[in-house]
C-alpha cells in the first residue's frame, strides 16, 4: 500500500484573496509534478504532465 503525498495547496492570485469558493488551487509534489483542483470541487484533482499543463497556460493566455 502506498500513502498518497500531502498536498499543500495554493489559490490562483485571481481568486480575490479571501474565503471565496471559486478559485483553481495548485500543488506541487516535485518541481515537474503540479496538481490542479477547482475549489467547488477539491477531490477531483487533474495532474497534468508540463506539456499539457503548458498548453492549458498558453491557451488562457491567448
Amino acid at each position: 500500500m502506498s500513502l498518497s503525498p500531502i498536498l499543500y495547496w495554493q489559490k490562483s492570485s485571481f481568486s480575490g484573496g479571501g474565503d471565496e469558493e471559486d478559485c483553481v488551487e495548485i500543488a506541487a509534489t516535485t518541481p515537474t509534478t503540479l496538481h490542479l483542483r477547482e475549489s467547488d470541487h477539491p477531490t477531483t484533482i487533474l495532474t497534468p504532465t508540463p506539456t499539457a499543463l503548458r498548453a492549458l497556460l498558453t491557451t488562457l493566455r491567448s
